[in-house]
């Protein structure tokens, strides 16, 4: 169980794309004076801010805002070390303030900071081989398929465009003999901070209309371009990603613009999906309306007034 501080908090502002958690997560930093760190995997790389839905210098409205940015697309990463530096970190902003504000809806690694991270066995080199060359030779979908049979329960939650997450899946059933999804139950580390997780969805049309809106926008905004710029480094794990890949088929003339652009509507919202069955499982999330601020404010200084009466209890 995790040992938590009752006096530094850290709020989690999750939930699918285009629903409003960067707006939100800029207001909750203004009201509690906090630095707002990003847990938007697509964000992390340089050269992506229109497919990725940075928010522009007006929208972060003088906040300070880490790990937007911070990576060339060729930087190997991970989320151990995101978890790292994101711990290391919170460590400095508790040293000027209570509170900091995570947003974001990669929820594998929002679970790495409140949990910490599953130590897996290393994996026969030879697996990985035999693995990439089937996923060569008969596509991802053949993956798909082995995951499926292995681990239905981790098929069901993973992102069917990811190969990386795949492959690490199947390359863990095969070292272990044992599921994937039954191998993340690491029992939390220490956390010198109490946590509160807030998370915002809505109607699904409303969604849906928002994710419409985001990706009109996005176009408006030169996004063609930006992923011409970047068509160098296609095959690079960075932009294997919605946005980028339907774009990538448009130039290789397997699409028109149109359908390129109705295919990543078509793709965020299976995304999107994809977010809220990760983040229905965590009972530890209290959900709003995109537009509740007051209500948020509200259960998180109910929440801190409840740790400082246990903290003065146990004191």
């Amino acid at each position: 169980m995790i040992e938590q501080n009752n006096n530094k908090f850290l709020i989690i502002v999750l939930g699918p794309t285009a629903v409003g958690k960067t707006l939100m997560g800029v207001r909750l930093a203004k009201h509690f004076n906090a630095e707002v760190i990003s847990a938007d995997s697509r964000q992390f790389y340089r050269g992506m801010h229109i497919g990725t839905a940075v928010p522009k210098q007006t929208e972060m409205e003088g906040i300070p805002h880490h790990f937007i940015g911070s990576l060339s697309l060729k930087d190997y990463y991970n989320v151990s070390m995101f978890e790292k530096q994101v711990v290391q970190l919170l460590g400095s902003i508790y040293e000027k303030n209570n509170f900091a504000v995570m947003v974001g809806g990669s929820g594998l690694y929002i679970d790495a900071v409140c949990h910490g991270i599953d130590d897996f066995p290393d994996v026969n080199i030879k697996t990985r081989e035999f693995l990439k060359k089937e996923m060569s030779d008969k596509g991802l979908e053949a993956l798909l398929i082995k995951l499926k049979e292995l681990d239905p329960e981790y098929y069901d939650l993973v992102d069917r465009k990811n190969p990386n997450r795949i492959l690490r899946a199947l390359e863990v059933c095969i070292a272990t003999g044992q599921k994937y999804s039954g191998q993340r139950t690491k029992p939390a580390g220490n956390r010198d901070f109490s946590i509160i997780k807030i998370g915002l969805n809505t109607d699904r049309k409303i969604l849906f209309d928002r994710i419409g809106k985001r990706v009109d926008e996005m176009m408006e905004s030169d996004l063609v371009e930006e992923a011409k710029r970047l068509l160098p480094y296609r095959n690079l794990n960075a932009l294997n990603t919605v946005g980028y890949k339907e774009l990538f088929d448009h130039f290789d003339g397997k699409c028109s613009l149109e359908e390129a652009i109705e295919k990543i509507k078509t793709n965020t919202r299976r995304y999107a999906k994809r977010q809220l069955t990760w983040f229905k499982r965590d009972a530890d999330i209290k959900w709003f309306e995109p537009g509740e601020l007051t209500e948020v404010v509200e259960w998180i200084e109910h929440n801190q007034r409840s740790k400082n009466k246990q903290s003065a209890i146990e004191d």
